[in-house]
């Protein structure tokens, strides 16, 4: 389920901004075990994802943190990164960005600041991934952008951001390798990401 409040409404007025829209962020009660971004002008609350999927972010970033560029972290923690240009708000399941970026009292981080990221799709959240977020963090420069499709079990890798977004990508199915470009030049093992064999419903 997807929760999408059009135009949300905090003290009797409405929001007509991106900066009003993300202090509706700051002031919202979201539900236990789902997430608030700003997608589209809109305020989207969705559900957390399925208890497998930790499995696999931790992999991942397993695998990329000994290729990180100098003085960067890579986390599957829930923050929010901010594209003020794209008006945009989105909490990746997993991204890498420089330490220096986190050293804010704000909730709101830097998003074109990140050098990796990565999304796990739901059946709710899919649509989003695989286009509106593909062109938002193609147009920041975010050099590579890691697109897990859970459903159609397959990984696919953008790179080469642009004005237009990505100008590169190369897509396998889960089990293979998977070349991820630079700044991290390393191979990513996507051999355990699929469903458990009792849970093939994402």
């Amino acid at each position: 389920m997807t929760l999408m409040t059009e135009r949300p409404t905090t003290n009797g007025t409405e929001p007509h901004s991106f900066e009003e829209l993300l202090d509706v962020l700051d002031e919202l009660h979201v539900p236990d075990g789902h997430r608030a971004e700003v997608i589209r002008g809109n305020v989207v609350v969705s559900p957390w994802s399925k208890g497998y999927y930790l499995d696999v972010m931790d992999v991942v970033c397993e695998q990329l943190k000994p290729h990180l560029p100098e003085g960067h972290r890579i986390s599957c923690g829930p923050f929010l990164y901010v594209f003020p240009g794209s008006e945009r708000a989105f909490g990746p399941d997993i991204h890498a960005a420089h330490r220096s970026v986190s050293r804010t009292g704000s909730s709101r981080l830097d998003g074109e600041a990140l050098s990796f990221v990565a999304e796990l799709t739901s059946t709710s959240t899919r649509d989003d991934d695989l286009t509106d977020e593909v062109e938002v963090y193609g147009k920041a420069g975010i050099p590579v952008y890691l697109l897990l499709d859970m459903q159609e079990e397959r990984a696919t890798v953008f790179w080469a951001p642009s004005a237009k977004g990505y100008e590169s990508h190369c897509t396998m199915p889960f089990g293979e390798k998977l070349a991820i470009p630079a700044p991290f030049g390393c191979v990513l093992d996507t051999t355990s990401f699929g469903a458990p064999k009792d849970n093939k419903q994402a």
